[in-house]
């Protein structure tokens, strides 16, 4: 039987930002009633171009932020409007690895200071204790025993993200949040780093919620994947009937998209017009209809419902045509 770590319902963030002196504040619906599941041991990819709300997803589900609207459950705890003790409860189970491991390892402090750091602040144990596991997560993620008296500057960019996925897994979470992990690496490099998260993936259970924009990366590592939109879900199905068929207009764009070393597999490019509208004034109806090339004028008029199609959730009027 499957656990489920976490679940959002119609999960929304609206941050309002200023027009000038004297005008009214407008609202940016950075996120726009998300809904998705993870369970344990699998991992959700959340793809989609720069300004979907990709990283803003990630902050609500870290408790970096609070969300403006939704629900949000962590191993069944309600966290969306939860007191302060209980979120620092359940606080532990989210971790979360950066996208730059350059800016996100502080470099005043050597690799055991900041293994033993999420332990100081979270457990009762001694130092002794502090430093035996952290030696032991770091044989785990592949570095070596001395590296735990030197500083993050002697470190590759592949050697400072394995710092920061131990980090990350010192206080055993539940749910690692992986924000572009692999983006800031070198190609030969990125490799080691997603079959490290697989292989602790499998001795420990660990589930992910792994944001990107790269599609190889995806297909490389996700059992589920989640497309956003300015804000919204577009379509949300597993990784084989995604990528194998997908349906909404925009999944069909960003796949013809990406580069193809296998000529059999590369597809016609699909050039969208204009670019992503402004989350401080998404466009009526379906968000993505000023740039599809399928829009009619219900498109336009109505908002579609996320809706099962061929085994997958879509949002989109049209998708029974397309498939």
């Amino acid at each position: 039987m499957t656990t489920l770590l976490l679940e959002a319902n119609n999960l929304t963030k609206h941050y309002p930002v200023s027009q000038g002196f004297l005008k009214p504040k407008a609202l940016a619906r950075a996120l726009d009633g998300v809904s998705f599941t993870l369970q344990a041991g699998r991992t959700l990819a959340v793809v989609g171009e720069s300004g979907c709300g990709k990283s803003t997803l990630a902050r609500q589900v870290t408790m970096i932020e609070t969300p403006t609207a939704g629900d949000l459950r962590i191993a069944g705890v309600e966290i969306a409007n939860a007191d302060k003790a209980t979120r620092k409860k359940v606080r532990p189970l989210v971790q979360m690895v950066f996208q730059n491991p350059y800016a996100s390892l502080n470099p005043r402090k050597k690799v055991g200071t900041m293994l033993e750091e999420p332990l100081v602040i979270n457990t009762t144990f001694s130092k002794a204790e502090r430093a035996e596991k952290a030696q032991a997560m770091m044989a785990k993620v592949g570095l070596r025993p001395e590296f735990y008296s030197r500083y993050p500057h002697m470190f590759s960019g592949g050697q400072r993200q394995r710092i920061a996925i131990a980090r990350a897994l010192m206080l055993d979470p539940k749910v690692i949040v992986a924000d572009e992990p692999v983006s800031a690496l070198d190609v030969s490099i990125q490799a080691q780093v997603l079959n490290l998260m697989m292989d602790l993936q499998q001795s420990s259970g660990v589930s992910y919620l792994f944001i990107s924009h790269n599609l190889a990366v995806v297909e490389h590592i996700a059992n589920d994947v989640l497309v956003m939109y300015l804000g919204k879900v577009v379509e949300h199905g597993t990784k084989e009937r995604v990528f194998s068929k997908p349906l909404h207009p925009y999944t069909r764009a960003l796949f013809a998209s990406t580069p193809r070393i296998d000529p059999a597999q590369r597809q016609q490019r699909i050039m969208l017009p204009g670019e992503l509208p402004s989350p401080l004034a998404p466009p009526p109806g379906c968000p993505f209809n000023t740039r599809c090339p399928h829009a009619v004028e219900r498109c336009v008029r109505e908002v579609p419902a996320l809706r099962e199609v061929d085994g997958r959730m879509v949002a989109c009027h049209r998708a029974e045509e397309i498939a």
